[in-house]
């Protein structure tokens, strides 16, 4: 399977793209686990990605907890937490 992986803001910046398309491994079966497989990348994934509690999704454009199965999903947005002002 394969999803667009779109990332914002500092995500963005520490990760080094604003997206990417990455074919998910076997077993990888919710966005938690996904986004686990890319912190373990190492590098800008570790530092955007390493914690959970820090990070909002949506997938295809609706958005989803970490808990979030992957399947039939083609588009996934990563980002910090909005706040208003």
């Amino acid at each position: 399977m394969s999803i667009e992986l779109l990332y914002f803001a500092w995500v963005r910046e520490r990760v080094g793209l604003d997206r990417e398309e990455v074919d998910v491994p076997d077993g990888i079966e919710d966005v938690a686990a996904l986004v686990g497989w890319l912190a373990a990348r190492g590098g800008g994934w570790r530092q955007a990605l390493g914690d959970l509690s820090r990070l909002r999704y949506a997938a295809d454009e609706a958005f989803v907890g970490a808990d979030h199965p992957l399947a039939g999903v083609r588009e996934l947005a990563i980002f910090p937490p909005v706040t208003g002002g």
